[in-house]
């Protein structure tokens, strides 16, 4: 009864959209409506706001760190065990995928899951947002570097901790991830992906 408790609690945490959020408290379009339609940091930053979009960026982060940091830290007085905690950290990423606040319509997790990494452990977590960085430095695509952290995400998780129930909420999510980044494969392919820093018409700053 606990663990579902957490979970449930989880995901509401998660169904704040931060985007949406600070989108309206810095007076700029909703992000599902320009760019991407993606309410989400890098669409935030389609609106020329670098201060919306680091704010979104943050929020969205420490989301998913403190609904994980919040379960293991009650886990031994509440009896969740690895199995809730994994719960835990797929429900929270669940909320920002399909929030419950904003009828459905969430962001694609890359935030998101860092913070959830994070939250499980730190280096694991500074690893993945290393290879998002290297990546995105790089090519200017951060849904590239999306795309390759999640890959490597359950390899890093697997090789420092081994085969437990969350590397498989790690597999879980990386491969939502992957699975909410179609469009944007497809663009990538197409060579009309947009990088890193372009601004959208349609946003007000």
């Amino acid at each position: 009864m606990t663990t579902a408790i957490f979970t449930i609690v989880a995901y509401l945490i998660g169904s704040i959209s931060f985007a949406v959020v600070m989108s309206r408290l810095f007076s700029l379009s909703d992000p599902r409506t320009y760019g991407s339609k993606n309410p989400g940091a890098t669409n935030v930053l389609r609106s020329g706001n670098k201060g919306a979009a680091i704010a979104t960026l943050i929020g969205d982060a420490a989301k998913g760190w403190f609904a994980v940091w919040l379960a293991m830290r009650l886990a031994g007085e509440y009896g969740v065990g690895t199995a809730g905690i994994a719960l835990v950290a797929v429900a929270v990423f669940l909320g920002h995928l399909w929030p419950v606040f904003f009828r459905f319509v969430g962001g694609k997790g890359v935030a998101t899951i860092l913070g959830v990494l994070l939250g499980i452990n730190v280096w694991l977590g500074l690893a993945v947002l290393a290879t998002w960085l290297v990546v995105a430095f790089t090519t200017r695509y951060s849904s590239l570097a999306a795309l390759v952290a999640a890959i490597l995400a359950p390899i890093y998780y697997g090789m420092a901790f081994g085969i437990d129930e969350l590397f498989f909420a790690v597999v879980a999510m990386s491969s939502l991830l992957l699975f909410r980044h179609n469009q944007n494969i497809a663009n990538l392919m197409s060579g009309k992906e947009s990088k890193i820093g372009s601004k959208s018409a349609g946003a007000k700053k």
